[in-house]
Protein backbone atom coordinates (compact mmCIF):
# COMPACT_ATOMS: atom_id res chain seq x y z
CA UNK A 1 0.00 0.00 0.00
CA UNK A 2 2.75 2.63 0.80
CA UNK A 3 6.27 2.10 -0.81
CA UNK A 4 9.25 4.21 -0.73
CA UNK A 5 12.91 3.67 -2.40
CA UNK A 6 15.47 5.62 -2.20
CA UNK A 7 13.15 8.35 -1.03
CA UNK A 8 15.54 11.53 0.29
CA UNK A 9 13.07 14.01 2.34
CA UNK A 10 13.99 17.78 2.61
CA UNK A 11 12.69 20.88 5.26
CA UNK A 12 13.88 24.25 5.63
CA UNK A 13 16.99 23.24 2.96
CA UNK A 14 17.99 20.37 5.36
CA UNK A 15 18.27 16.78 4.48
CA UNK A 16 15.87 14.50 6.72
CA UNK A 17 16.43 11.36 4.87
CA UNK A 18 18.84 10.07 2.35
CA UNK A 19 18.10 6.99 -0.09
CA UNK A 20 15.13 5.30 2.27
CA UNK A 21 13.43 1.97 1.38
CA UNK A 22 9.96 2.03 3.54
CA UNK A 23 6.89 0.06 2.73
CA UNK A 24 3.87 -0.69 4.48
CA UNK A 25 1.35 -3.64 3.85
CA UNK A 26 -2.29 -4.26 4.62
CA UNK A 27 -2.92 -4.55 8.70
CA UNK A 28 0.65 -4.36 9.64
CA UNK A 29 1.50 -2.59 13.11
CA UNK A 30 4.54 -0.64 12.97
CA UNK A 31 6.23 1.70 15.34
CA UNK A 32 8.55 4.52 14.45
CA UNK A 33 10.91 5.25 17.08
CA UNK A 34 13.85 7.30 17.44
CA UNK A 35 15.63 10.35 19.09
CA UNK A 36 13.91 14.22 19.27
CA UNK A 37 14.72 15.86 15.70
CA UNK A 38 15.17 13.07 13.96
CA UNK A 39 12.47 13.47 11.57
CA UNK A 40 9.57 10.94 12.50
CA UNK A 41 7.41 13.17 11.95
CA UNK A 42 7.96 14.50 8.90
CA UNK A 43 8.51 10.80 7.28
CA UNK A 44 4.52 10.75 8.10
CA UNK A 45 3.80 14.08 6.97
CA UNK A 46 5.05 12.82 3.36
CA UNK A 47 3.29 10.13 3.49
CA UNK A 48 -0.33 12.61 3.73
CA UNK A 49 1.06 14.89 1.32
CA UNK A 50 1.54 17.71 3.83
CA UNK A 51 5.73 17.40 3.00
CA UNK A 52 6.81 17.21 -0.76
CA UNK A 53 9.01 13.82 -1.51
CA UNK A 54 12.72 15.45 -2.89
CA UNK A 55 13.81 12.41 -4.79
CA UNK A 56 13.21 8.64 -5.65
CA UNK A 57 10.32 6.32 -5.82
CA UNK A 58 7.30 7.38 -3.28
CA UNK A 59 3.81 5.51 -3.85
CA UNK A 60 1.14 5.73 -1.35
CA UNK A 61 -1.91 3.44 -3.05
CA UNK A 62 -2.34 4.46 -6.53
CA UNK A 63 -0.69 7.62 -5.69
CA UNK A 64 2.80 9.06 -7.03
CA UNK A 65 3.87 11.44 -4.45
CA UNK A 66 6.67 13.18 -6.99
CA UNK A 67 3.96 14.16 -8.92
CA UNK A 68 0.62 14.28 -6.95
CA UNK A 69 -1.57 17.36 -7.89
CA UNK A 70 -2.66 19.31 -5.08
CA UNK A 71 -6.63 18.36 -6.19
CA UNK A 72 -5.64 14.83 -5.65
CA UNK A 73 -4.78 15.16 -1.62
CA UNK A 74 -8.09 15.35 -0.40
CA UNK A 75 -8.86 12.15 -2.04
CA UNK A 76 -5.52 10.52 -1.11
CA UNK A 77 -6.29 11.65 2.84
CA UNK A 78 -9.87 9.88 2.46
CA UNK A 79 -7.76 6.22 2.99
CA UNK A 80 -5.77 7.54 5.58
CA UNK A 81 -6.27 8.13 9.04
CA UNK A 82 -4.40 10.63 10.91
CA UNK A 83 -3.92 10.88 14.63
CA UNK A 84 -2.96 13.97 16.03
CA UNK A 85 -0.92 14.42 19.67
CA UNK A 86 -3.03 17.60 20.23
CA UNK A 87 -6.45 15.90 18.78
CA UNK A 88 -7.10 18.84 16.81
CA UNK A 89 -10.85 19.02 17.66
CA UNK A 90 -13.02 21.74 16.89
CA UNK A 91 -13.70 23.25 20.30
CA UNK A 92 -16.78 24.86 19.34
CA UNK A 93 -18.99 22.20 18.62
CA UNK A 94 -20.06 18.95 20.10
CA UNK A 95 -18.50 15.37 19.44
CA UNK A 96 -21.18 14.59 16.92
CA UNK A 97 -21.25 17.98 14.78
CA UNK A 98 -16.52 17.23 14.57
CA UNK A 99 -17.65 13.81 13.42
CA UNK A 100 -20.26 15.56 10.87
CA UNK A 101 -17.75 17.80 9.86
CA UNK A 102 -15.43 15.58 8.63
CA UNK A 103 -18.58 13.41 6.50
CA UNK A 104 -20.06 16.13 5.22
CA UNK A 105 -16.55 17.16 3.81
CA UNK A 106 -15.89 14.63 2.16
CA UNK A 107 -19.03 13.88 0.41
CA UNK A 108 -21.52 11.73 2.63
CA UNK A 109 -24.57 13.67 1.69
CA UNK A 110 -26.94 11.51 3.09
CA UNK A 111 -28.37 12.59 7.05
CA UNK A 112 -29.10 8.94 7.48
CA UNK A 113 -25.79 7.72 6.36
CA UNK A 114 -23.67 9.95 8.56
CA UNK A 115 -25.76 8.92 11.67
CA UNK A 116 -24.92 5.75 11.24
CA UNK A 117 -21.38 5.71 10.55
CA UNK A 118 -20.83 8.23 13.50
CA UNK A 119 -22.57 5.81 15.67
CA UNK A 120 -20.49 3.12 13.91
CA UNK A 121 -17.37 4.58 14.84
CA UNK A 122 -18.36 5.87 18.34
CA UNK A 123 -18.90 2.16 19.80
CA UNK A 124 -15.93 1.04 18.17
CA UNK A 125 -13.79 3.22 20.48
CA UNK A 126 -16.16 3.28 23.21
CA UNK A 127 -17.34 6.70 23.24
CA UNK A 128 -21.04 5.91 21.88
CA UNK A 129 -22.85 7.73 24.91
CA UNK A 130 -21.02 11.03 24.46
CA UNK A 131 -22.07 12.31 21.15
CA UNK A 132 -23.44 15.21 22.23
CA UNK A 133 -20.49 16.22 24.83
CA UNK A 134 -18.20 19.22 23.82
CA UNK A 135 -14.50 17.99 23.79
CA UNK A 136 -13.44 20.49 26.58
CA UNK A 137 -15.39 18.62 28.60
CA UNK A 138 -13.82 14.97 28.35
CA UNK A 139 -10.80 14.20 29.69
CA UNK A 140 -7.71 13.51 27.33
CA UNK A 141 -8.04 10.03 27.18
CA UNK A 142 -11.87 10.56 25.84
CA UNK A 143 -10.68 13.15 23.80
CA UNK A 144 -8.06 11.12 21.73
CA UNK A 145 -10.83 8.08 21.18
CA UNK A 146 -13.03 11.14 19.33
CA UNK A 147 -9.79 11.79 17.09
CA UNK A 148 -9.31 8.02 16.55
CA UNK A 149 -13.49 7.67 15.68
CA UNK A 150 -12.55 10.55 13.77
CA UNK A 151 -9.40 8.83 11.70
CA UNK A 152 -11.92 5.74 11.57
CA UNK A 153 -14.69 7.63 9.35
CA UNK A 154 -14.06 6.65 6.01
CA UNK A 155 -12.68 3.34 6.79
CA UNK A 156 -9.19 4.19 5.72
CA UNK A 157 -6.64 1.59 4.73
CA UNK A 158 -3.79 2.96 6.91
CA UNK A 159 -3.90 5.06 9.94
CA UNK A 160 -1.05 7.33 10.58
CA UNK A 161 -0.38 8.13 14.73
CA UNK A 162 1.74 10.76 15.36
CA UNK A 163 2.70 10.76 19.26
CA UNK A 164 -0.71 10.01 20.01
CA UNK A 165 0.14 9.00 23.66
CA UNK A 166 2.04 12.04 24.25
CA UNK A 167 -0.50 14.15 26.46
CA UNK A 168 -1.93 11.22 27.60
CA UNK A 169 -1.25 9.51 31.06
CA UNK A 170 0.63 6.11 30.90
CA UNK A 171 -2.57 4.24 31.65
CA UNK A 172 -4.33 5.97 29.48
CA UNK A 173 -1.71 5.70 27.06
CA UNK A 174 -1.86 1.91 27.56
CA UNK A 175 -5.77 1.68 26.62
CA UNK A 176 -4.92 3.59 23.46
CA UNK A 177 -2.12 2.19 22.08
CA UNK A 178 -4.39 -1.20 22.70
CA UNK A 179 -7.18 -0.01 21.18
CA UNK A 180 -5.07 1.11 17.81
CA UNK A 181 -4.04 -2.32 18.16
CA UNK A 182 -7.66 -4.25 17.95
CA UNK A 183 -8.38 -1.99 15.58
CA UNK A 184 -5.26 -3.31 13.06
CA UNK A 185 -6.33 -6.98 13.67
CA UNK A 186 -10.55 -6.43 13.57
CA UNK A 187 -10.07 -4.10 10.53
CA UNK A 188 -7.37 -5.27 8.89
CA UNK A 189 -5.98 -1.81 8.95
CA UNK A 190 -2.71 -0.90 8.58
CA UNK A 191 -1.67 1.42 11.56
CA UNK A 192 2.05 3.50 11.77
CA UNK A 193 2.49 5.05 15.10
CA UNK A 194 5.38 7.02 15.98
CA UNK A 195 6.36 6.65 19.79
CA UNK A 196 9.10 7.23 22.34
CA UNK A 197 7.57 4.83 24.67
CA UNK A 198 9.42 1.71 24.01
CA UNK A 199 6.87 -0.29 26.55
CA UNK A 200 4.33 -0.48 23.94
CA UNK A 201 6.72 -2.57 21.59
CA UNK A 202 6.73 -5.10 24.13
CA UNK A 203 3.10 -5.13 24.95
CA UNK A 204 2.12 -4.92 21.34
CA UNK A 205 4.35 -6.36 19.19
CA UNK A 206 4.78 -5.13 15.55
CA UNK A 207 7.42 -3.91 13.39
CA UNK A 208 9.53 -1.72 14.53
CA UNK A 209 11.72 1.22 12.57
CA UNK A 210 14.27 3.20 14.29
CA UNK A 211 15.37 6.27 12.55
CA UNK A 212 18.16 7.37 12.72
CA UNK A 213 21.47 9.33 10.69
CA UNK A 214 18.67 9.95 7.68
CA UNK A 215 17.87 6.72 7.80
CA UNK A 216 15.57 3.54 8.45
CA UNK A 217 16.75 0.44 10.19
CA UNK A 218 14.21 -2.29 10.94
CA UNK A 219 14.74 -3.42 14.51
CA UNK A 220 13.58 -6.63 16.45
CA UNK A 221 11.73 -5.86 19.33
CA UNK A 222 14.45 -7.22 21.46
CA UNK A 223 16.78 -5.16 20.08
CA UNK A 224 14.03 -2.22 20.89
CA UNK A 225 13.05 -2.97 24.14
CA UNK A 226 16.43 -2.52 25.25
CA UNK A 227 17.10 0.68 23.90
CA UNK A 228 17.24 3.76 25.93
CA UNK A 229 16.06 7.20 25.02
CA UNK A 230 17.01 10.04 27.16
CA UNK A 231 13.80 11.99 25.41
CA UNK A 232 11.48 10.01 26.80
CA UNK A 233 9.02 12.66 26.65
CA UNK A 234 6.34 12.23 23.58
CA UNK A 235 5.72 16.09 23.57
CA UNK A 236 8.81 16.64 21.31
CA UNK A 237 10.48 20.00 19.63
CA UNK A 238 9.87 17.79 16.32
CA UNK A 239 6.24 17.21 16.72
CA UNK A 240 5.98 20.80 17.84
CA UNK A 241 7.89 22.58 14.80
CA UNK A 242 5.54 20.20 12.80
CA UNK A 243 2.37 20.75 13.56
CA UNK A 244 2.90 24.46 13.04
CA UNK A 245 4.28 24.14 10.21
CA UNK A 246 1.46 22.13 9.49
CA UNK A 247 -1.81 23.37 6.97
CA UNK A 248 -5.39 23.33 8.67
CA UNK A 249 -6.39 21.00 6.16
CA UNK A 250 -4.42 18.28 7.97
CA UNK A 251 -7.22 18.04 10.06
CA UNK A 252 -9.34 16.06 7.67
CA UNK A 253 -9.14 12.07 8.02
Amino acid sequence: MIKYQGVTIERDAQTLFENIDFRVEEGEFIYLIGKVGTGKSSLLKTIYAELPVADGYARVFDYDLRKIKRSQIPYLRRSLGIIFQDFQLLTDRTVYDNLEFVLKATGWKSKQERDERIHQVLTLVGMETKSWRMPNTLSGGEQQRVVIARALLNQPKVILADEPTGNLDPETGHNIVALLHEICKSQNTAVVMSTHNLKFIEEFPGRVVKVEDRDLKEETAGEASELTDPDSSESTPETQIDQECGSSDSNMS
